[in-house]
């Protein structure tokens, strides 16, 4: 039976999987390589980028579309030797070696070694590259994965041979290489310690073409790729679930294969093929992923504690339209698929969305005791007045001490209500989180089932279960910021369904007392509505 894949390239026998070859411009990429042509596939982490450049290997060497000869090689155990640049070269030069020889090309294996020794680990990879294209008449296609994965001189060092004898191809050199990492080449900025000086990726490897970009998966990708799953089993996804799969990922391969793989077949409810996958099962499936920090989600939440990802992603958790973040700063970012490439800035999907906050409020969150039975009333349901009076005495006491805990101090005050809440809920309910840049405000959203936990299922969606908090700083005058959060806070209930709404404001001007700052007062909304108000 095949699964959904969230380890390692596709095999088509295993695999449900959209064609990868279907998921690029085929024609410009052959175009590319008929044209003798160097160039760049980048996209970030597991997404599908070994998968299509195996699947390129294996259609060029079938003479389907050309003659010519394929080899695709992984350098990433070269990043075990950092900048020694002999060590690296060994393991570049051992590793392409062996994905020769498996197909059928033993040349490499044969020379590399004495090539190494006469030229040294600056020159062994162009001769040897050298060497081995003048040895068949064929063309040689070269696909280096990884790259990114070497390091300073190391990288410099393959770059700039492969750039150095560049005009031999293709009776002298491979006719077309292509780099295969998570960034463009022409992004990297190289710090090269024998130099003591940082390198430009574009001049190192000025050469290059293009520079493509795989994308994630299209709606009806994900709808296909789903559909594999059913013809198979014969289990079908709810009409809701299909629209959950999309709208948590949209379309990041590895969210959908891992949300479906956790809902088809970790989850012992989903292996019963007579049954739907439904929405709260994917919701089920979510928290599982985030809570159980999988490798993926793991990977990219460690990229928060870097500097410029802070500059980008500080603003859009306290919603404030200042930015220092740069052009460079934006475009690794991206790069690395945590937020998205259009406008307006936005976190690349919801289930990156969660992970964010709960990343940066993990520690906090493990030493925030609470017991569920002062918050939950007699019937099981939610009491978020109680909740939120807890938080403003508890924000008044620890404040300064918990702010400066997180590195994200701009966003601090919303990031340690968010750890209060999240423990709270975490015994049945759910958060739901709206930000971003220049929305002056973050939008939480609880789901809690009626009459409490349920069995710990996801919660009922009904709107006597929903209960919306809006966080705004004070900018401008007090009235000012209540009455357009009153404002904001009305149209997201309508949005959402919600009969409860709450809006804490944020004071952190300096030389205001707390007496000035703590506040509980209730506002007409639009409607009829009450709204709480809460200053902290």
């Amino acid at each position: 039976m095949r699964r959904f894949n969230t380890e390692g390239p596709i095999i088509a026998a295993d695999h449900y999987f959209v064609p990868p070859l279907e998921r690029i411009n085929l024609d410009e990429v052959l175009d590319l390589i008929r044209s003798k042509r160097y160039f760049v596939l980048y996209a970030p982490r597991q997404t599908g980028k070994t998968s299509t450049l195996l699947a390129l290997r294996d259609l060029l060497n079938s003479g389907a579309s050309g003659d010519c000869r394929c080899v695709y090689v992984n350098v990433e155990t070269a990043q075990a030797a950092r900048e020694d640049v002999d060590r690296a070269m060994r393991a570049i030069l051992s590793a392409l070696a062996t994905r020769a020889r498996l197909l059928g090309d033993g040349f490499p294996q044969e020379v590399w070694p004495d090539l190494l020794a006469a030229h040294g680990a600056h020159s062994a990879l162009g001769e040897t590259l050298t060497q081995w294209s003048m040895a068949d008449p064929k063309p040689l296609v070269l696909l280096i994965d990884e790259i990114d994965s070497l390091i300073g001189d190391t990288l410099i060092s393959v770059l700039r041979q492969l750039r150095a004898s560049y005009d031999l191809r293709p009776e002298g050199f491979p006719q077309t290489v292509i780099l295969c990492g998570v960034r463009d080449v022409r992004d990297y900025r190289i710090h090269s310690s024998s130099q003591n000086a940082a390198v430009a990726g574009g001049s190192a490897f000025n050469v290059r073409a293009e520079s493509l970009r795989l994308g994630d998966f299209t709606r009806a990708e994900v709808h296909g790729l789903l559909a594999q799953h059913t013809a198979e089993t014969g289990q079908g996804f709810a009409p809701e679930a299909l629209e959950t799969v999309w709208t948590q990922t949209e379309g990041q391969p590895w969210l959908v294969n891992a949300l479906c793989a956790r809902a088809c077949f970790d989850n012992e409810a989903g292996r019963d093929r007579s049954r739907a996958i439904t929405r709260d099962d994917l919701l089920d499936a979510r928290e599982h992923l985030i809570v159980s920090r999988q490798v993926h989600l793991d990977q990219l939440a460690d990229k928060l504690r870097e500097d410029r990802v802070r500059r980008v992603v500080e603003p859009l958790l306290s919603g404030g339209g200042e930015s220092r973040y740069s052009a460079h700063d934006l475009e690794y970012v991206r790069d690395l698929g945590l937020v998205a490439r259009d406008d307006p800035l936005r976190i690349a999907n919801p289930v990156y969305a969660e992970v964010v906050p709960r990343e940066l409020t993990w520690a906090a969150q493990a030493s925030l005791l609470q017991d569920a039975a002062w918050y939950v009333d007699g019937e099981g349901n939610l009491d978020v007045d109680k909740l939120l009076g807890a938080f403003q005495v508890f924000f008044r006491e620890h404040s300064e001490h918990w702010v400066g805990r997180f590195d994200y101090v701009e966003a601090g005050p919303q990031l340690v209500l968010q750890a209060f809440l999240q423990r709270a809920v975490n015994s049945g309910g759910r958060i739901e989180r709206e930000y971003g840049l220049g929305r002056g405000r973050t939008d939480l959203l609880i789901l809690w089932p009626r009459g409490g936990a349920g069995g710990g299922g996801a919660p009922d969606p009904a709107p006597a279960g929903k209960y919306v908090i809006e966080c705004k700083v004070l900018r401008r005058s007090l009235e000012t910021t209540v009455r357009e959060g009153v404002e904001q806070t009305a149209r997201y209930m309508d949005r959402c369904g919600s009969r409860e709404g709450h809006l804490v404001v944020f004071d952190r001007r300096e030389g205001k007392t707390w007496e000035e700052k703590i506040f509980r007062r209730e506002e007409s909304a639009p409607g009829g509505r009450a709204i709480t108000v809460w200053g902290m």
